[in-house]
């Protein structure tokens, strides 16, 4: 049906699945911490799917990182990258639990608001809330939906942590909390601050303004037990796309793209061609504000896809058989406008660029340079899969 999924969604099925009722459907991981060494492997980015048990769909679909440290704390940690059928579910009835406050449980009309990026650090008298700069628009939109007196916002899994604090729901309903971690060593229980009117004051302006704050918790005549809560912001690392380029095995790593999602449909003897994302390796100064230019550049590089995809059409089958399933295109436009395509880290044979030549050449010169413009590159990611339609 072409529905995109990302780290932490999740994909729900029919009534029976995988020969049980209870299968409910898949929540998307990515790997972490585990082991990948002799798994058949695909190209970046791909995501592993593990099954959710019916009685789980609700944490699945509210609090997925909830979940997910359940899994790990069952079967290995940080999360396990294979399903278990028939297995007992790690949750129940939602019981007593303060999310049943922050979450709507039934009609799932508000949820935990996330920040991307957002991790909780927790140590020996000093608790480190790191912002990256990255979220401020979302933290916004969490801030300003929030209660007056209650700030909650769910947090990301955070991969330089030595454990993992997870939440455990016993036979009775109830909940506790229990600590996973490397090297089986035991944590502290996690906390939850209580502050003045006047300090929540002063942290929503922090917030905002994008400034640090520390709360100090703990007596003001025992300084030695006392403990911090700093909320920190930090630049973040952009580690979001693990992909290498098809034409010649380039890192995307520190790269901006965009996913796409293609309306129309190229398919020809069993196979389709789908476009799914484009990177701006180079991007000119009036694509990064000038609506208009941008506009018009996208619906552009819309023509020149559809042109790529309709040029493949008729060699879909043998560039499949032929293992080059994943392709990509790099248009450059300067004073040397043109194009590359490949895959597998080889330009594509000579019979397929000829094929390309004929259409792509046209599209990308009615661009019309004008004077003063900056040069853009860009790169085109399409697979090949099978029309199962």
């Amino acid at each position: 049906a072409g529905k995109v999924v990302k780290h932490l969604s999740l994909s729900l099925f029919g009534s029976r699945f995988l020969g049980s009722e209870e299968h409910a459907g898949f929540l998307y991981v990515h790997s972490t911490l585990q082991s990948l060494q002799g798994l058949p492997l695909p190209n970046q980015p791909y995501l592993f799917g593990l099954l959710v048990h019916r009685a789980e769909v609700a944490w699945a679909k509210a609090f997925p990182l909830r979940l997910m440290l359940r899994l790990g704390a069952e079967y290995r940690y940080p999360c396990p990258l294979y399903s278990v059928r028939f297995r007992k579910p790690l949750f129940a009835e939602i019981g007593h639990t303060i999310m049943r406050l922050l979450v709507d449980f039934r009609n799932y009309r508000y949820s935990l608001p996330m920040v991307p990026g957002l991790t909780v650090d927790l140590e020996a008298q000093r608790t480190c809330i790191k912002i990256p700069t990255t979220g401020y628009n979302e933290l916004m939109k969490a801030l300003n939906k929030s209660n007056e007196h209650v700030l909650a916002i769910g947090a990301c899994f955070n991969e330089s942590a030595d454990s993992h604090l997870i939440c455990v729901q016993g036979d009775g309903g109830q909940y506790q909390t229990q600590a996973i971690s490397i090297h089986n060593q035991p944590r502290k229980d996690g906390l939850m601050v209580q502050i003045t009117v006047e300090t929540m004051a002063e942290l929503r302006r922090s917030l905002r303004e994008m400034k640090d704050y520390t709360v100090t918790c703990g007596r003001l005549d025992q300084s030695d037990s006392q403990e911090l809560v700093c909320i920190q912001w930090v630049e973040e690392k952009c580690t979001v796309n693990k992909v290498i380029s098809p034409i010649d095995g380039k890192s995307m790593e520190s790269i901006s793209s965009t996913k796409m999602f293609q309306k129309s449909e190229y398919k020809e003897n069993g196979k389709i061609i789908r476009w799914t994302e484009v990177f701006f390796l180079q991007r000119g100064d009036h694509l990064k504000g000038g609506t208009t230019d941008s506009a018009e550049h996208n619906r552009l590089t819309e023509r020149i896809a559809r042109a790529f995809c309709l040029a493949l059409c008729p060699h879909l089958k043998l560039l499949k058989e032929d293992g080059m399933a994943k392709l990509g295109l790099r248009v450059t436009f300067d004073s040397q406008e043109g194009f590359v395509a490949g895959s597998n880290g080889q330009p594509l044979p000579a019979q397929y660029l000829n094929a390309l030549d004929s259409v792509l050449i046209p599209v990308i010169h009615s661009r019309g340079r004008k004077r003063g413009d900056e040069p853009i590159v860009m790169e085109l990611i399409f697979y090949i899969l099978e029309n199962i339609t």
